[in-house]
């Protein structure tokens, strides 16, 4: 089954769902926001992405964290910050069975379905 996560409202989420419907590939979405995100969920995608590579530092989100919680920052820290805000994980995250991808690009969707 191929999952993507994300938000509904992100630009680079809605290329990666376009681009999925347009080349015919069934999917489930799974929206951060609407459906939530648990610990179990995410320590796979750490696992297999890193955590280093998951958490957005470009985001407002994080712009807006005090200094306390971004400074000395390690994965179960990461992991904790992305639990209580979402928005906090670089998007979309695709998902097909145990392998995951981030982002959006679509030379490396092209080669992951083809």
């Amino acid at each position: 089954m191929t999952t993507l996560y994300g938000i509904k409202n992100c630009d680079t989420v809605r290329k990666a769902r376009r681009w999925l419907a347009e080349h015919d590939i069934e999917y489930r979405f799974h929206d951060f926001r609407a459906d939530g995100i648990s610990k179990k969920l995410l320590t796979p995608w750490v696992e297999d992405l890193g955590w280093e590579a998951l958490l957005n530092r470009r985001s407002t989100t994080w712009r807006q964290l005090p200094d306390t919680q971004r400074d000395g920052l390690d994965r179960a820290g990461a992991i904790d910050l992305m639990l209580a805000h979402p928005t906090l994980i670089k998007r979309p995250v695709l998902e097909i069975g145990k392998r995951h991808y981030l982002g959006f690009k679509a030379e490396q969707y092209s080669e992951v379905f083809s």
